[in-house]
């Protein structure tokens, strides 16, 4: 059931959560499939639920930066910079777990993703679970597995279900999930960019950001699993192609009245007829990635067979909608 995000609502959210039921939370990056974090039994239930690996690590969400030690055994100096910059906001920081804490959660790894979400909403429901004893909630995007994430509550439903209980907490601002950095092997290694950039991130703690793939004997061990990182991920029913705007339009030409069942998310209106379904990509990355997610579930929605994108610029700001458009077409 989807409930308008009041403060009756909330608390009655707060209430399930600490009896190990499953809730539908908005962030302000995608909405969120959560349980209390160190409750086992109810993490396992969002691995049914979403029909994800068990050993695939969730991100749990705290309210500030109070609860970090109930579930960090360290934290090194650049990662504190970052809560400080970032925090609360789309920033995952990965972290040495607490042993015997949230160990679902962690997908059965000596580390944890950490992240304080800034949507009100959020905040005031993991602030009620807090006064109810609930530390922090497990919450990856409230999808099916490698789908397109939710960025309304009636898109969640219409993946999890009429029964579960989602606070409607309006449209994600951002639409993309947050950026995820690894601060477990001595230096912040991007594994997931997102509205925050690498740039943002190496001003903010004064150290450069390595690549994910930065070999082991460099930094001493191999990087942790983390949350979207699979090369197949957030994918419609309907296959995506990415390609420039002239072979958008070359290709569109070759098929000329044969274009039938496609969709296409481009800059500039394409001289197509009606089997094409065109929706304007935006010229802001921040703009691209509010909304990326919704555009692709419209189109499938619709029937599409295939949908073409324009491939955006290869730079620094949308380097996170680039990642997630290449892990869908994947």
């Amino acid at each position: 059931m989807i409930l308008a995000a009041d403060e009756q609502a909330i608390a009655r959210a707060a209430q399930a959560l600490q009896a190990g039921q499953l809730v539908g939370m908005p962030t302000e990056t995608v909405y969120g499939l959560a349980a209390n974090a160190t409750d086992d039994a109810a993490v396992a239930r969002i691995f049914e639920a979403k029909g994800r690996p068990a050993d695939h690590p969730l991100i749990v969400h705290v309210a500030s930066t109070t609860q970090v030690p109930l579930f960090a055994a360290q934290v090194p100096d650049f990662a504190q910079r970052l809560m400080a910059a970032f925090w609360p906001g789309p920033l995952t920081l990965i972290l040495p777990r607490q042993p015997g804490v949230a160990t679902a959660s962690a997908g059965g790894q000596d580390s944890i993703g950490l992240r304080c979400p800034s949507h009100p909403v959020a905040q005031a429901l993991l602030t009620a679970c807090l006064a109810l004893g609930v530390q922090g909630v497990s919450a990856p995007s409230a999808n099916r597995f490698g789908r397109v994430s939710p960025t309304t509550a009636a898109h969640v439903q219409s993946e999890l279900g009429a029964d579960l209980l989602i606070l409607d907490g309006g449209e994600c601002d951002v639409g993309i999930e947050s950026t995820i950095i690894d601060c477990t092997r001595g230096a912040p290694v991007l594994l997931r960019p997102g509205q925050i950039t690498r740039v943002q991130i190496e001003a903010a703690c004064g150290r450069a950001v390595l690549d994910k793939n930065t070999p082991i004997e460099t930094m001493g061990q191999s990087a942790p699993r983390a949350s979207g990182t699979l090369e197949s991920h957030y994918a419609p029913r309907a296959k995506v192609r990415l390609m420039s705007a002239q072979d958008i339009a070359r290709k569109l030409q070759a098929l000329g009245p044969h274009a039938n069942n496609l969709g296409l998310w481009s800059a500039e209106r394409p001289d197509a007829g009606a089997g094409v379904l065109w929706r304007q990509q935006p010229a802001s990355a921040d703009q691209a990635a509010h909304a990326l997610f919704s555009v692709l579930r419209d189109l499938d929605a619709r029937g599409v067979q295939q949908i073409w994108v324009q491939l955006p610029p290869d730079t620094p700001e949308w380097e996170g909608v680039r990642d997630r458009l290449q892990r869908a077409a994947a």
